[in-house]
């Protein structure tokens, strides 16, 4: 019986998930561009395959030095003959995998901790906010440099680990704080009378309450790991072999083509415009459609 209720939550919630999805028009645009470019960043060795056949776009000497766009290289080549319109989708592709790795490993350790510290409350909840409040003012970016100059050689796993696992923070005391609130609602003393454990609680009737908050954090957690990893790219720090769009905006800018080819420039900053764009607008969507103080009214 349990399981049949179960499955009619979670095909509600995600009823309503599409609903959502079809009036909101920041959720929808933002969704569209975002998947668009999921979808281009992750096709980027199919077409770099049809464009260059076995050759990688950033091997040396894919063509001539500083060739001027054309249809085989449309954004030219660098000073090594790299394929710089190549790069750009490789770029595209492993910038959005320490994005989405990143933001993935910081909401599963915000959920774990802000639901414990929410539903538990009492010293837990003390030591946890404690712990989470402090990390919060810890300032990242020295952290974040000294990890990467000492780390060069990193896959691109590590590295959305070692970011992911300092971006959570804000994402737990937003989940926390909804637990807090729930957890004195009607439906939850309910299902403790039915006899309900704390992982079933939990999972049947917390969750699917506090899932449009988790994903805003996700996004969030995403965003910052973009951000940063770029950042430290555009400085030159993190390791010389991953290809994102950080490195490709650092070695056009270090080259020279801001002046010689600034639409090499433009374009990856387009792309990270673009990234950032749909995930901002896809959260503001999500705001507006569960944050009732945007829906202007006073309860849930």
């Amino acid at each position: 019986m349990s399981r049949v209720r179960n499955s009619s939550k979670i095909i509600v919630s995600l009823k309503r998930v599409i609903g959502i999805l079809g009036k909101n028009n920041k959720l929808k645009i933002g969704s569209s561009i975002f998947l668009a470019l999921l979808v281009i960043g992750y096709i980027s060795p199919f077409i770099n395959r049809l464009r260059l056949g076995d050759k990688r776009p950033d091997a040396l000497a894919v063509g001539r030095r500083w060739e001027q766009p054309s249809i085989k290289f449309p954004l030219g080549t660098d000073d090594y003959g790299r394929d710089i319109f190549g790069m750009l989708l490789i770029g595209t592709m492993y910038s959005l995998s320490i994005g989405l790795l990143a933001g993935a490993i910081a909401t599963l350790i915000a959920v774990t901790i802000g639901f414990i510290s929410g539903y538990k409350g009492g010293i837990t909840d003390h030591v946890l906010r404690t712990f989470t409040d402090t990390l919060m003012v810890v300032p990242l970016w020295p952290i974040y440099m000294v990890i990467a100059t000492y780390t060069r050689k990193l896959p691109l796993e590590t590295v959305a680990i070692l970011l992911g696992i300092f971006s959570w923070p804000g994402a737990a005391r937003v989940i926390r704080a909804q637990v807090l609130s729930l957890r004195e609602r009607a439906f939850v003393k309910l299902a403790k009378l039915n006899m309900l454990n704390d992982l079933e609680i939990v999972f049947t009737e917390l969750l699917p309450n506090v899932a449009p908050y988790i994903v805003i954090g996700f996004i969030n957690s995403a965003m910052g790991a973009i951000f940063a990893e770029t950042g430290l790219r555009l400085i030159g720090i993190g390791p010389p072999l991953l290809p994102t769009l950080g490195y490709l905006l650092s070695i056009t800018i270090g080259v020279g083509m801001l002046s010689v080819r600034p639409y090499v420039v433009a374009a990856v900053v387009a792309v990270l415009s673009l990234i950032f764009v749909s995930l901002n607008l896809i959260n503001i969507g999500l705001e507006e459609e569960f944050n009732p103080r945007l829906k202007k009214v006073t309860g849930l």
